[in-house]
């Protein structure tokens, strides 16, 4: 289970890499091809859903040609 602290920094993350992602031009599909992740996960981490391994951060980061650090700052 989620605590309440966490879901608001989930939630908040999940709207930066939804920014990220649209500012990079990628549907949640491309990004999900990109990243090599599943889409329903692309999609549960902007909604705050889950809190993503270190591995995906790491793959969301590539797609987004970005060092992992960079991808954390919100």
């Amino acid at each position: 289970m989620i605590g309440v602290r966490n879901a608001k920094l989930l939630r908040r993350f999940g709207m930066h890499i939804r920014d990220l992602r649209t500012r990079h031009g990628f549907s949640q599909e491309g990004l999900a091809n990109e990243a090599d992740v599943p889409i329903s996960q692309v999609g549960r981490i902007e909604r705050g859903e889950i809190n993503p391994t270190l591995s995906t951060l790491n793959a969301l980061a590539e797609a987004f040609k970005m060092p992992l650090h960079d991808l954390l700052k919100m």
